[in-house]
């Protein structure tokens, strides 16, 4: 090829990329590095790579960080901060937890990274920081959580108290998966006693009862993913999974008593966490117990993302997550930024009774219905339905992404029957279901009269008299009652048990 080769026309005059950061959990089990993308309120994680070396394995016998594992994790950070900022990631900032904090070769692990990486910014967490920037992270995703926080790794466990979306006073166990097996001695039944005597050291522990249990942390992930798969629920993320108290203890009973090859053929296990999984189920069972919380909820936010929070502009922190990833997507894929807005107004008397949660949801509806705009329209509804049932908002629960997702595959016209909906469909009750059955049909009819302008759409007006529905429209606007136009409303008009009607304004 000629070297000489000017750059393809149009790469030139390319959007400026957004800014990148890197951050690196270096745990007790795991190390991993995540790339972010933007300052949005939503983490856009753009790069996520875990490497499994047991960095904390035999602390417990020998005080000392595994040897073997110092060697790999030495590797496979210079490989990370090579594509960190090969990524354009600045800053890049390493977070080392329990292990290296309690390890006797700790801090000679951390002058050998330094020196092999001199510029690289290293913090090694007290339990009391690790368990704070976990509960960023959490709230972030959850910012009205009330309950506690629980964020498992190798060496620790943090527990945060949460208050309606503050946090208050934490503690640092050593009951991570890996030191407490140790510690155990491998016996299960040793395990629980250890749980409880650490469990009975926080005084504050049982004012959770009855409100929830907010955890955090690889293996308990891959316990919410075992129960996904085993009960076939409709949506595999593990975000704002919940389970109720007794199905979750049940879940850990069931770890606890497996064997190592009943674990690995479990619908959904983990191979590198298999042996870690009983003692994640030990410790979730005591503080259960402990708690009294009457639910768990699985968070994918913990300390990575609390890192990813701190250094967002406070606006963006403090904003309300459902409406911030509605409005990421139309920035992303839509085509006016002013149309939602005026399909809100459009919208807002569609229902006669409306509370503030279905009509955020409306609202966020109206931010996403455009989202299709740019695929091919035989594939606009589903392509659209996938993009917000399974997005990355951190602070969509799943009632959320599946109302949004049928709302907006309606709105493309998607089959009522349409095999992939189905989800959804299953995800929502009957009344939710209708309410996006509606908001569908109605979006529909208001691209059709406006061409997804505002301009042309501020000449119609949609509202409900009595036992109609009437379209009225301005004459000379550039919007007229076609035959797609009728039919659109007779359709609306069926989904609300009304009669439908026109009229013309001079």
């Amino acid at each position: 090829m000629d070297s000489t080769m000017t750059e393809p026309a149009g790469l030139a005059g390319a959007p400026h990329r957004a800014a990148r950061s890197a951050v690196v959990d270096l745990g007790s089990n795991s190390v991993r590095l995540v790339v972010f993308e933007g300052h949005g309120r939503n983490p856009l994680a753009i790069f996520n790579e875990k490497a499994v070396l047991g960095l904390g394995r035999g602390l417990v016998a020998t005080g000392r960080l595994n040897e073997e594992a110092v060697d790999q994790a030495l590797t496979v950070m210079v490989r990370y901060h090579t594509v960190a900022r090969a990524m354009g990631a600045d800053p890049i900032e390493v977070l080392a937890t329990a292990a290296v904090r309690d390890a006797a070769n700790g801090a000679s692990f951390i002058a050998a990274l330094r020196d092999r990486l001199p510029d690289l910014r290293i913090r090694v967490l007290t339990g009391d920081e690790e368990g704070h920037l976990s509960a960023d992270g959490v709230l972030l995703g959850f910012p009205d959580a009330d309950g506690v926080l629980g964020d498992i790794g190798g060496g620790s466990l943090e527990l945060v108290e949460l208050a309606h979306g503050r946090a208050g006073r934490v503690a640092s166990l050593p009951l991570g998966a890996i030191r407490l097996a140790e510690r155990a001695g491998g016996e299960v039944q040793r395990g629980r006693a250890l749980a409880d005597e650490e469990f009975a050291r926080i005084p504050w522990l049982p004012e959770a009862t009855g409100r929830d249990l907010y955890l955090v942390g690889g293996a308990w992930r891959a316990l919410a993913r075992m129960h996904i798969a085993q009960t076939a629920y409709p949506l595999s993320i593990v975000h704002h999974y919940v389970l109720m108290r007794e199905e979750a203890r049940d879940l850990a009973g069931v770890v606890m008593a497996a064997t190592r090859r009943t674990l690995e053929r479990m619908p959904g296990a983990p191979t590198k966490r298999v042996v870690d999984l009983p003692w994640a189920a030990v410790v979730l069972r005591r503080l259960l117990r402990a708690s009294g919380a009457r639910r768990v909820v699985f968070s994918a936010n913990g300390l990575r993302e609390g890192w990813y929070a701190r250094r967002l502009p406070p606006e963006a922190r403090q904003a309300d997550p459902l409406p911030a990833a509605a409005q990421e997507l139309a920035a992303r894929f839509g085509r006016d930024p002013r149309l939602p807005a005026a399909l809100a107004r459009w919208t807002n008397g569609l229902f006669e009774t409306e509370s503030p949660a279905d009509a955020a949801l409306r609202i966020a509806a109206c931010w996403t219905s455009d989202i299709g705009s740019h695929d091919h329209p035989d594939y606009r509804a589903e392509h659209s339905y996938f993009r917000v049932l399974r997005q990355p908002g951190v602070g969509l629960d799943h009632h959320a992404r599946a109302f949004l997702a049928l709302a907006v595959a309606l709105r493309y016209e998607a089959a009522a029957d349409a095999s992939y909906i189905q989800a959804a469909r299953v995800l929502l009750d009957v009344a939710a279901v209708r309410r996006a059955e509606t908001l569908g049909a109605a979006l529909r009819l208001a691209y059709t009269l406006s061409g997804g302008t505002p301009e042309l759409l501020a000449g119609t007006e949609i509202e409900r008299r009595g036992g109609r529905l009437m379209l009225r429209l301005v004459e000379g606007t550039g919007v007229f009652a076609g035959e797609s136009v009728l039919r659109r409303v007779e359709a609306l008009a069926a989904v609300l048990g009304l009669e439908a009607g026109v009229e013309v304004a001079g």
